[in-house]
């Protein structure tokens, strides 16, 4: 199972949710989502934005959990 550690990232760095936002122009609702882990399907391209914002790697907010 894959994991989104988004908000302990965002936590850690002091990246608030409506910032995020603004910066990736993604809606806040879609951030939220990520940022809770409620996303079925990841969107590389929302990923991508995210990572770029944040200037991370795709294993800094992303982790495999054995089932």
């Amino acid at each position: 199972m894959v994991k989104l550690i988004l908000d302990e990232y965002m936590i850690k760095n002091g990246v608030t949710r409506y910032q995020l936002s603004k910066d990736t122009e993604i809606k806040y609702q879609t951030i939220d989502n990520y940022y809770k882990n409620r996303v079925v399907r990841y969107d590389s391209f929302i990923l991508s934005k995210i990572c770029e914002a944040l200037n991370c790697k795709i294993e800094d907010i992303l982790i495999y959990v054995g089932d």
